[in-house]
This record gives structure tokens, C-alpha cells and sequence, in this order.
């Protein structure tokens, strides 16, 4: 019976020490958000190590957490930090009831870690940054030595002891007292950040979109097939995707928010504030953006009514020429307040497209998650070299002199979308009821548009789909194919051609390094 008292003695003692890490790590994070929320919420210890963590994740690894997770993924990755601390943090709980020093240096070690992570963010403000996590791990390593301490006091004469010599009562009052003590710092923290907060919403709730200049034609009556399931011409804001590096979503006021222009070829540096950019020509345009991280027949596509002032204008005034008229800068590098750089090729974005900063999206400013209050995009590239959101800086240089954030990452420097088609209904498995099927979904082939549309049942010949109608080369397109099914299992094909003639290719490639390809198929069982 000594030997089964003692080992439950060992397990109860480890138990408190793995509550005692837990407890350090929770007043850890719970000051360092404080305190982030009094210097700059970005740089709370979470956001700053999950931001080094996806910075120095391999892309193909990248690409397997969208593809895993889809826009879950930031949130599977701030689950998983916070896994690993509490682990680590029951380990240092744990040696610390034998070793108080070592396991507080350990949390000072973590808050050390967080600090460097911080400092070496591509938007980091500097030792400011930094000051959260240090001072987290400086209060989670003197609670891990009270509550250590406590764990190991001599209980007071008639005290509650286990009979090794230890305080319950101390070590259970101090935990709960540390406990509400975090519980109330994070709460205050999460309230600064909720105040600092609205005044950004409220910078947006203010924001006047005037009356374009240049409005874009009515969608043709015609574009919009009217078929159960397939997805919507123009997709609402809530529902338009979402892929970016961001932990958390920036949020900055319209007010104080500025816009560089500089760089090789620049021969009339330019700052602008949003009410110089909305009181000069503004143009609407509908245009379909896709993300290079889209699979075959996947979610990240879709298609809005922006409204946004010409970038050609802006790169002009600037004093910026095309390469193909002897300018000097053939990379245009867009910078967003996060730090993420893209680039664009100079020739694509001043040969007659709808290159725009936007700063409306389907009739509102743009959501937060989207860019507000300016992004850049450029019809006929993938969004990892044309799409930045948050936009502060744009830079002219060359492709040999600088490597933006996913070219040093191995993605392709230039990425012109590649044609493709996908189908909306029926859905992949699906048991659709026997009678005639109606087959539909959308192509795309940005700056050039889609003439044809094929749809293949099983090994059968290619039939034509019916096509919506078209709205402009710059956005996708609607199709449909009348199918009367025999019952059985059946595999459903679909291939597009575009305006120049070329036929999507057969050929499977992966994302990487500048879009996959290949035919979009689905099985489907007739009862």
C-alpha cells in the first residue's frame, strides 16, 4: 500500500506541476496581448510566431494546408502553436517542481524566441514589436516560480498536506488567484484591441464611394444561367475567397492611410491619401480574379464589380514608361502594411487593361478581409503576382534585382491564368435522379475570354455545352450540357477553349509554381 500511496503522491504532484505550466503560459499570453494591445496588436506572440512559422514554411507544404484546410488554415496553425506551448509548457511545469530556476528560464527562453520572431517580421515597427513577448514571458516565469514554489512549501502546522510536506491550500489559493489575474488581463487586452478597433471600422463605415467615371456595362441578361447549384456570375463579398498570409486581418484607418509611388524610372515620386485617389478619375469594371494555389475544379475563383482608379494613371504621373517604350523598372513591387511583396510585370500592367488600385468592391468599400481600404489587382494574373492587399508601397524595379516574398519561395516570376473549366453540378459522388441532367459551371481565361466549352461522358465523343452569355473577356463564363443519363456509374469531363483558339490542355500539373492545369472531372451514380 506504500508503494500505490506513493505513486498516486508522484502523479498528483506531476499533475500540479503541469497545471502550474499551464497556468504560466496562460498569464504569458494573457500579458503579452495586453501589452500588444497597448503597443500594436500584430504583435502579439501568436500572430508574430505564426507569421515566422508560415514565412519559413516550404511551399509545397503551403499549398498542402490550402488544399487540406482551405481557409482554415490560419486557424489550424494558430491551433497548433497553442498545442505545442501547452505541451511544452506541462514539460516546464513539470521540471520546475524539481528545478524552479530552469523551468522559469525555460519560459523566459519562449518569450526570448516570440521577441526574435517579432524583430525579424517584414512588417515589424522595430523594439516595439519585441516588448509583448518579453514582458509575457517575464510574468509567465515568475508565476511558474510562485506556483513551483508553492508546490514544494512545508504545509503549515495542521494544514491540508498530501503528507509530503507540501501546501494544498497554498498552491490552490495562489493558482486561482493567478488564474482570474490572467483571465481579467486578457479580457482587458481584447477589450484595448476591440476599442483601437472601431475607429478603423468606423473609417470604413464613412467612407463615400463616388459615382464612376467610367462605370462598367450592364452584365448581359444572359450571363447568369438560371441553374440550381451553379455558382453565382458575381460572387457576394461574404462568400468570395479568401488566400493570403495574414494571421490577422490589418486593419487600418482610411484617414491616416498613405500610398508610395517610387523607385527606378520614377521621375515624379508620388504619396497619396484615399481622398486624393477618390476625387480623381475612377473607372467600375467587372473582373474575375483566381489564386495560383486553385486546383483542378477548386473553390478559390471568383468574380466582383470593382471600383478603382486606373494604375497606368498613377504609374504615368509618376513618370514611369513600359519597358517596350525604354523605361528602366520592369517589376512593379507592391508592399501591403503585412510586409508581403508582389510583383508585377511593368508591360502587363500599362498595355491597355483594367489594372487598378481598387477601392470598392460589389458597391461598398472594400471588406477588411479584402483589402480595405486600397488593393491592387490586374485582370489576367494570379493574385500571388498582381493581387496585393492593404497596399502602401509600390516600388519600380527590375526582375534581376529583387525577388518578391513567393519568387524566393520557388513560384514562377511572371503567371498569366491558365484556361480552364469546372463543374458545378452535379457534385463530385453525387446520386443525381434519373431523367435528363443538367451538367453546367464556369471557364475562365482572363485577357482572352472563353469561345467553347466541351463536356465528355465516360470515353464518349466530346458534345458542345450551351454557353452563357459573355460579359467580358476579363470574366468568367457560364455553361451548360443537357445529359440523359443510362443508369450506372459515370465519369462527367469538361474542357474549354479560348479566344485565341487554344484548347486546355490535358496535361495535370500541380500549382506550383505558376497554376495547375489539366481537365476537371466528377463521378456520378444514376439510380
Amino acid at each position: 500500500m506504500t508503494g500505490v500511496s506513493s505513486f498516486r503522491s508522484t502523479l498528483f504532484r506531476a499533475a500540479l506541476g503541469a497545471l502550474a505550466g499551464l497556468l504560466a503560459a496562460f498569464t504569458a499570453l494573457a500579458v503579452a496581448e495586453l501589452s500588444a494591445a497597448l503597443v500594436r496588436p500584430a504583435a502579439g506572440p501568436v500572430t508574430v510566431v505564426g507569421g515566422a512559422v508560415i514565412d519559413r514554411t516550404p511551399a509545397p507544404v503551403k499549398d498542402f494546408a490550402i488544399r487540406t484546410f482551405g481557409e482554415n488554415d490560419k486557424t489550424v496553425l494558430q491551433l497548433g502553436i497553442l498545442a505545442l506551448l501547452a505541451l511544452f509548457a506541462i514539460g516546464l511545469g513539470t521540471l520546475s517542481l524539481r528545478h524552479r530556476r530552469s523551468g522559469a528560464a525555460g519560459v523566459l527562453l519562449f518569450g526570448i524566441a516570440g521577441a526574435a520572431a517579432a524583430w525579424s517580421r517584414p512588417d515589424s515597427a522595430g523594439i516595439g514589436d519585441a516588448l509583448p513577448s518579453i514582458a509575457g514571458a517575464v510574468a509567465g516565469a515568475g508565476i511558474l516560480y510562485l506556483l513551483a514554489g508553492k508546490a514544494s512549501a512545508p504545509a503549515p502546522a495542521g494544514g491540508e498536506s498530501d503528507g509530503s510536506g507540501w501546501s494544498r491550500r497554498g498552491f490552490l489559493t495562489a493558482a486561482a488567484v493567478t488564474a482570474g489575474a490572467a483571465a481579467s488581463a486578457g479580457a482587458l487586452g481584447r477589450f484595448l484591441a476591440g476599442r483601437r478597433g472601431e475607429g478603423v471600422v468606423a473609417s470604413r463605415n464613412a467612407l463615400a464611394l463616388p459615382q464612376p467615371a467610367s462605370p462598367a456595362p450592364a452584365v448581359p441578361a444572359g450571363a447568369q444561367l438560371k441553374v440550381p447549384d451553379i455558382s453565382p456570375f458575381t460572387t457576394p463579398n461574404r462568400d468570395f475567397y479568401r488566400v493570403d498570409t495574414a494571421l490577422v486581418v490589418p486593419k487600418i484607418d482610411a484617414g491616416t492611410w498613405r500610398l508610395r509611388i517610387h523607385g527606378k524610372g520614377v521621375t515624379r515620386p508620388r504619396t497619396y491619401t484615399i481622398d486624393q485617389l477618390l476625387a480623381r478619375r475612377l473607372i467600375e469594371r467587372d473582373i474575375t480574379l483566381t489564386c495560383v494555389s486553385n486546383e483542378v475544379g477548386g473553390p478559390y475563383i471568383g468574380n466582383a464589380r470593382w471600383l478603382g482608379v486606373p494604375l497606368a494613371d498613377l504609374l504615368q504621373e509618376a513618370g514611369v514608361r513600359p519597358p517596350s517604350k525604354g523605361g528602366r523598372a520592369d517589376q512593379l513591387v507592391a508592399r501591403s502594411v503585412d510586409g508581403m511583396t508582389l510583383g508585377s510585370p511593368v508591360e502587363d500592367l500599362m498595355d491597355g487593361r483594367d489594372a487598378i488600385l481598387a477601392i470598392g468592391m460589389n458597391g461598398e468599400p472594400l471588406p477588411f478581409d479584402h483589402g480595405f481600404p486600397v488593393r491592387m489587382l490586374v485582370p489576367g494574373l494570379y493574385g500571388y503576382v498582381s493581387a496585393c492587399k492593404w497596399i502602401e508601397d509600390i516600388e519600380l524595379t527590375t526582375f534581376d534585382a529583387y525577388d518578391p516574398y513567393w519568387v524566393k519561395r520557388k513560384w514562377a516570376r511572371k503567371a498569366p491564368i491558365k484556361t480552364q473549366a469546372r463543374i458545378d453540378t452535379p457534385k463530385p459522388f453525387g446520386r443525381p435522379a434519373a431523367g435528363p441532367v443538367t451538367v453546367a459551371g464556369v471557364a475562365w481565361a482572363q485577357r482572352r475570354g472563353i469561345t467553347r466549352v466541351e463536356v465528355r461522358i465516360d470515353d464518349e465523343p466530346w458534345q458542345d455545352a450551351d454557353l452563357a452569355a459573355q460579359d467580358t473577356i476579363d470574366t468568367w463564363r457560364q455553361w451548360s450540357y443537357r445529359w440523359n443519363p443510362t443508369p450506372g456509374g459515370h465519369t462527367i469531363t469538361v474542357r474549354a477553349t479560348d479566344g485565341t483558339g487554344a484548347v486546355q490542355t490535358e496535361d495535370r500539373t500541380r500549382t506550383i509554381p505558376d497554376g495547375a492545369s489539366g481537365w476537371h472531372s466528377v463521378f456520378v451514380t444514376i439510380p
